[in-house]
């Protein structure tokens, strides 16, 4: 048969894997995409993805692409790699995709959401998907004044991993959004509890450096809580230093919600 492309739509709880990229003697989401999707086709496939996700972090949206010549339908395919993955992993969709797609270069914009739960008792069906800041008063409109200072291309140098040393740190950032569930954007998803001690930080751009959104998280709660002023954001961008910005907000909270290409 003639080779397709098949893009992949994959959701998955990152909370047991120690993120995407196959790593040995590591249990990762690539290692058990590649292994359910030889088991189902019989040979040995690779399975490439838009976005290396790290350890402890989940997705609703990840996309992956394989090459396959099987005659198993595209439209079966997706519930047949799911029947063969853990159950914190699920592709929800896989389409045929033209030859010569570029599943990492193509992409035009991904998000990113980050969930903070603010209230005094630990959120025990929860806590693996949010940072818990137990009775953080955070100041919800110097963040957002903070978050419109990123909007645009700029180097983001300043909130790359320290061991980040790729030339080209400039990225655009589209929309970057601090709100409660209680009063969400409109352009955002329904929230999962209406609560103002739900906190979200959504960041949608173009590319993101290596741990880029977790670092600009980190820094927003440092304005939250009056640690840093919002304009503080210009001088962080302006330095191009990792050691100017705040500390990293830990992976549990952060969530890819899509990729759009």
């Amino acid at each position: 048969m003639a080779l397709r492309n098949v893009k992949l739509t994959i959701s998955y709880d990152g909370t047991n894997y120690h993120g995407w990229q196959i790593q040995p003697g590591k249990r990762t989401i690539q290692a058990e995409l590649v292994n359910a999707v030889s088991d189902l086709l019989g040979w040995r496939t690779r399975v490439t993805a838009a976005s290396r996700t790290d350890a402890g972090v989940s997705a609703k949206g990840q996309v992956a692409l394989i090459q396959i010549d099987s005659p198993i339908p595209t439209k079966n395919m997706a519930k047949a790699i799911t029947d063969r993955l853990p159950a914190d992993i699920a592709v929800v969709e896989a389409v045929d995709i033209p030859m010569g797609f570029n599943v990492i270069g193509d992409p035009k914009c991904k998000l990113y959401r980050y969930t903070i739960f603010t209230g005094r008792a630990r959120p025990v069906f929860e806590i693996h998907h949010c940072w818990h800041l137990a009775e953080a008063k955070l100041d919800i409109p110097a963040m957002q004044q903070a978050a419109k200072l990123l909007l645009g291309q700029k180097d983001f140098k300043s909130f790359a991993a320290a061991d980040d040393h790729r030339i080209d740190s400039v990225r655009t950032i589209f929309r970057c959004e601090v709100y409660s569930s209680k009063f969400p954007p409109q352009n955002s998803s329904d929230a999962p509890m209406i609560s103002d001690e739900w906190l979200f930080v959504d960041v949608e751009g173009d590319r993101f450096l290596y741990n880029m959104v977790r670092n600009i998280v980190g820094t927003l709660a440092e304005v939250g809580v009056g640690r840093m002023k919002p304009e503080k954001m210009v001088e962080i961008i302006e330095a191009k230093d990792r050691r100017a910005a705040g500390p990293i907000a830990p992976p549990d909270g952060l969530c890819l919600m899509w990729i759009k290409y």
